[in-house]
């Protein structure tokens, strides 16, 4: 079992903060797919207040409830000033270094999911196409 900790705008959502944004491809099901697979799952956002009590609405409507949120279990309480630092195995991030990889590449990472791609084949012209260059 893996703790995982999941931003919310312009990774489950695109961002359009302090709205909500359109479900990016395969967030939810990858979600679920990890949830199934026992994973625990932490929200963690900037969002606060209103704003993140309509992240967590959002995604339980679309049938994600979190182990935590912003926190690194439910019962956590946090004093002034206590660092919000998580202890998870991954975080996934739309600002991490090179990018948010998308939800295919987390599902084939972290699901334990190899995913075999093929090139298509290349039709007779663009064969000789590339003899020519």
């Amino acid at each position: 079992m893996l703790k995982i900790a999941v931003d919310f705008d312009g990774t489950i959502v695109e961002d359009r903060y302090p709205g909500i944004g359109k479900p990016q491809l395969f967030a939810f099901e990858t979600l679920k797919a990890l949830q199934q697979q026992q994973h625990q799952l932490i929200l963690w956002t900037v969002r606060e207040g209103k704003a993140l009590q309509e992240a967590v609405d959002f995604c339980k409507k679309h049938g994600i409830e979190f182990y935590a949120v912003n926190k690194n279990f439910p019962e956590e309480e946090l004093e002034q000033g206590q660092s919000r630092k998580l202890n998870v195995d991954y975080f996934i991030d739309d600002r991490s270094i090179g990018g948010f990889l998308g939800w295919s590449k987390v599902w084939e990472l972290l699901g334990n999911n190899p995913v075999e791609y093929t090139l298509p084949k290349k039709s007779f012209w663009e064969k000789l196409k590339d003899l020519m260059r």
